[in-house]
């Protein structure tokens, strides 16, 4: 029987913590050269420290001449996210930091990996993917994550509109969320830790700052006398970004996702191009996880999907509804083949996943966003609600 009473903790980092900002500038890299050809092939990753910026992996163009005219504006696309994001300090800013680019051509045998399933192209390599939902926020999101980006996102707004200019680009919240028969109702301890760049304020001073934008973003009630609170714990947070910390592309897998509520493959999604499954099978596992819940099939549902590379069709489909479900598992995984064509090619028709739509996903969670007009986010939206129904 699952537990119904419980404290469940998730964090969020901010689009400056370095890792995030690492996962932005793979992200814009996938971007340009997909905005180049909607058919580009991109595993790009990127390493940031003090004053430097190392870029590498591999590209693929159908345009050998486009792609030796890119390499030329790698340069300025990182310098671009590093000033967009805000970094322009002592020994970390988009004017003087050492960019170096080591991206190449990828590999012909892992091009030819997708050409390799009947009609459809094969997956661009083995793994499996996960998808979540639950009906605790109006995301289908597990709030703790959800609202730890909430917090985040509303600080960066105060600082990019000079609100509270003594914010600077990094930093971190995390929340531990009460649960009482199995639904969120408060949050029991707090931890934000801000980058600022007044080095006299204090830990007080900042908590000061950011409660009333905390109090904004969480639903009323869930903060109160006993809520614990830790801002800027250790003191002075004024040395951040890369400067005090290095970053690099993918470690941010847990924070990408769910915030540890659900299961993860492991792979990580920034500067994958979506024939990768990592990515884009993930992408689909959400989508399908969050309409067999909108469809009202279940209360909380996670899927698997697994993939070998070269081989179009998902080697098993699996559902959970942690019985929650109103109809079994098996009825579901039978409905999600029918509803959705869940090759690697498949799944980027559907999501219309071949745009340059990624680096916003870079920063505040892969899920629990609204679908934007331009096709962003297509994998959040309910589409599919009917005819799951219908299906089962």
């Amino acid at each position: 029987m699952s537990r119904k009473n419980y404290v469940f903790t998730s964090e969020s980092v901010s689009e400056g913590h370095p890792d995030k900002l690492c996962d932005q500038i793979s992200d814009a890299v996938l971007d340009a050269l997909l905005a180049e050809d909607p058919s580009a092939r991109v595993a790009c990753e990127t390493f940031a420290t003090t004053d430097r910026v190392i870029i590498g992996g591999e590209i693929g163009l159908n345009d050998q001449a486009r792609l030796v005219r890119f390499r030329d504006c790698v340069d300025q696309i990182a310098r671009d996210v590093i000033r967009d994001i805000g970094y322009d300090q002592d020994k970390f800013s988009w004017r003087s930091c050492e960019v170096t680019n080591l991206l190449h051509e990828q590999s012909a045998e892992i091009w030819g990996g997708h050409d390799k399933g009947v009609g459809n192209g094969g997956a661009g390599d083995q793994g499996i993917m996960f998808g979540y939902a639950v009906d605790e926020t109006e995301a289908l999101m597990p709030a703790p994550i959800q609202y730890a980006h909430a917090i985040l996102r509303r600080l960066a707004e105060a600082r990019h509109t000079g609100e509270q200019p003594s914010l600077g680009p990094d930093a971190k919240a995390q929340l531990s969320v009460r649960y009482e028969d199995g639904r969120p109702v408060g949050v029991t301890q707090i931890v934000v830790s801000h980058q600022h760049t007044d080095e006299n304020q204090s830990s007080d001073d900042i908590r000061r700052l950011v409660e009333p934008y905390v109090d904004e973003v969480l639903p009323a009630g869930w903060l109160s006398d006993d809520t614990v609170w830790h801002v800027n714990p250790t003191g002075k947070f004024v040395i951040g970004g890369p400067d005090g910390d290095a970053g690099l592309t993918g470690r941010k897998i847990i924070v990408d996702t769910y915030g540890g509520a659900a299961p993860h493959g492991g792979g990580a999604f920034s500067g994958k191009d979506p024939s990768k499954v990592d990515r884009s099978a993930a992408y689909a596992a959400r989508y399908l996880a969050k309409n067999v819940v909108a469809a009202g099939l279940a209360r909380r549902c996670v899927i698997q999907l697994s993939y070998a590379i070269g081989v179009a069709e998902p080697l098993s489909i699996y559902a959970d509804t942690f019985d929650t479900g109103s109809v079994n598992e098996t009825e579901i995984e039978a409905a999600l083949r029918k509803v959705m064509d869940l090759t690697p090619s498949g799944i980027r028709r559907h999501l219309a996943l071949d745009r340059p739509i990624y680096r916003r996903t870079a920063a505040y969670g892969h899920f629990g966003r609204a679908p934007d007009a331009d096709g962003g986010f297509s994998w959040e939206r309910t589409d599919l609600a009917e005819a799951l129904k219908a299906a089962v």
